[in-house]
């Protein structure tokens, strides 16, 4: 990348970044409930990512909001991706480098 193409970014503030933006629309994602059959929707704040060294010990979790049951499912790529990207707790447990 050359120099005149990012030095018009290096003066930009966070307020005039966002200064076209009116509100943010709040993301939420289809999940079921595996013990009640319950089908819904949550805001990214009701779920957790847990991503892990393996696809085994990578998941999400949240509580279902008509049976209280906990509900824990794997997170494929995909599925972390879209998490991620909505603005989902994210829990790390091994290092990405």
């Amino acid at each position: 990348m050359s120099e005149s193409a990012t030095s018009g970014v290096r003066g930009m503030t966070v307020a005039s970044a966002f200064a076209g933006m009116r509100s943010v629309t709040q993301v939420v994602f289809k999940a079921g409930c595996p013990d009640c059959r319950g089908r819904f929707e949550l805001a990214a704040s009701a779920l957790r990512l847990v991503i892990g060294a393996t696809s085994r010990t990578t998941f999400y979790s949240f509580t279902c909001p008509e049976c209280g049951a906990s509900v824990r499912k794997p997170a494929g790529e995909r599925v972390v991706e879209l998490l991620t990207g909505g603005g989902v707790s994210t829990l790390r447990l091994h290092s990405t480098v």
